[in-house]
C-alpha cells in the first residue's frame, strides 16, 4: 500500500490510499483579515500621465510667457477703411533672456507707436522694438525689468509627429491661456505677409486664436520648440509654428543688427511651365521656371543684362522651378558676391554674371 506524508502541526501522520481519498486532514481556518485601510487620493493620484504631462510643461514656460498691447496704426492700416479706433491690438511672447528680450511675431508688433508688455506677475512695462522679420513673421522687442524668468529653448529636430505639445498665449486678451495637442506634421512650408516662403514650419492641432501669437510652443519638458504663427481660419486644428530653430538664429540676428540681411536682384517674374522640346534637348532637371515680368528701377538682374521675357532655370548651378526656389538661395552670404544666373532666352541658354545686393524691403 502507497503512503503519503502531510505535515500537521508538528506532527507526520501517515495516510493509507483509503485515507487519502476522503476528507483528508481536517485543520482549523485561517483567521479572517481585516480589509485594508484605504487612504484618501492625493491630487497626484487623481492625474493621469496626460494631464501631468501639460501641467509641467505649463508651469515651466508660464512664468516667461508675456501679454503684449500695441497701439497706433500700422502701415498697413492707413491704407485700409477702418478707422483709426481699430489701431490696437494684443498678441503674446515669450522672455528669451533674463535682461528683457522677448520673442514675439512680427505681425503682432510692426508698426506699432508704442508697445506696452504685461509679466506673468502682472506688472506692465513699456517696450522697445529691437528689430522684425517678416520674412519669418518674427520680432524681438525688450524690456527693463528686475526678475525676469527666461523661457528654456529646446531644439526643433528632435520634435516628432505625434508628439504632445502645448501651445501658452492669450488667445481674445485672455491671459496666460494653455492649450494642448500633438505634432501634426513637420516640415511644412507658409506664406509669410511679406510673400517669402517660410520652411521648416510646425503643424499643430494645439488651439491658437488671434491672440495666441508670437506665443510659445512648448514640448512635455516645458521646452519650447516653436513660436505660434498663424492657423486656417476655415479648418478646425490646423494652426502652425515657426520652428524654433529658425526662431534661435532670426533672433541672433535682430539682437545684433536689428535686422536679418538677405539679398535680391530685383526682378518681378511668374512661375511658367517649360516648353517640352527645351527640356529633353538641354536635359534640363526642371520643367518650370520664372518667367521675368519686370524691373525693380537699375536692379542687379537688370545690370546683369537679363531681359523681360528671359525664363530663369537656374542660379550659381542650382536648378529653379520658381520664384520660392530663387526666394531660398537668396541668402546673406550671397550679398556683393558674383553669382550666375541661367536663362532661357527664346531657346538658347545664357549664362549671365549677377552681383545680388542686400534687399531694402521693409528697412
Amino acid at each position: 500500500m502507497e503512503t503519503s506524508i502531510t505535515n500537521v502541526g508538528n506532527e507526520i501522520e501517515f495516510l493509507g490510499d483509503d485515507q487519502m481519498s476522503g476528507q483528508g486532514v481536517q485543520t482549523t481556518p485561517p483567521p479572517i483579515e481585516p480589509p485594508p485601510v484605504t487612504q484618501p487620493e492625493t491630487d497626484q493620484d487623481l492625474l493621469d500621465a496626460y494631464s501631468r504631462a501639460v501641467i509641467t510643461a505649463a508651469e515651466r514656460v508660464s512664468p516667461s510667457v508675456v501679454y503684449i498691447e500695441v497701439h497706433g496704426m500700422s502701415s498697413e492700416r492707413r491704407n485700409s477703411t477702418r478707422s483709426p479706433r481699430d489701431s490696437r491690438g494684443s498678441g503674446s511672447g515669450f522672455i528669451i533672456t533674463p535682461d528683457g528680450f522677448i520673442l514675439t511675431n512680427s505681425h503682432v508688433v510692426r508698426g506699432a507707436k508704442t508697445i506696452d508688455v504685461t509679466t506673468a506677475d502682472g506688472n506692465k512695462y513699456h517696450a522697445q522694438l529691437i528689430g522684425d522679420d517678416p520674412d519669418t513673421d518674427l520680432a524681438v522687442i525688450r524690456i527693463n525689468a528686475p526678475n525676469l524668468v527666461p523661457a528654456h529653448l529646446g531644439d526643433a529636430q528632435k520634435i516628432r509627429v505625434g508628439q504632445l505639445v502645448v501651445a501658452i498665449g492669450n488667445p481674445y486678451g485672455f491671459q496666460y491661456t494653455v492649450t494642448a495637442g500633438v505634432v501634426s506634421a513637420l516640415g511644412r512650408s507658409l506664406r509669410a505677409q511679406s510673400g517669402r516662403l517660410m520652411d521648416d514650419v510646425i503643424q499643430t492641432d494645439a488651439a491658437l486664436n488671434p491672440g495666441n501669437s508670437g506665443g510659445p510652443l512648448v514640448n512635455a519638458r516645458g521646452e519650447v520648440v516653436g513660436v505660434n504663427t498663424a492657423m486656417i481660419l476655415p479648418a478646425q486644428g490646423i494652426c502652425f509654428a515657426t520652428s524654433i530653430d529658425t526662431a534661435k538664429f532670426v533672433a541672433s540676428r535682430l539682437i545684433r543688427d536689428g535686422k536679418v540681411s538677405r539679398s535680391y536682384i530685383g526682378l518681378a517674374g511668374q512661375n511658367v511651365s517649360l516648353p517640352r522640346r527645351i527640356v529633353r534637348f538641354y536635359n534640363l532637371p526642371v520643367t518650370t521656371g520664372i518667367l521675368v515680368v519686370s524691373f525693380e528701377g537699375t536692379s542687379p538682374a537688370r545690370n546683369a543684362g537679363v531681359r523681360e521675357g528671359d525664363i530663369i532655370i537656374a542660379f550659381d548651378d542650382h536648378p529653379i522651378a520658381g520664384i520660392d526656389d530663387l526666394h531660398k538661395l537668396l541668402s546673406e552670404d550671397r550679398i556683393g558676391r558674383k553669382s550666375t544666373l541661367s536663362v532661357i532666352r527664346q531657346t538658347t541658354i545664357v549664362k549671365l554674371e549677377v552681383m545680388p545686393e542686400e534687399s531694402q524691403k521693409y528697412r
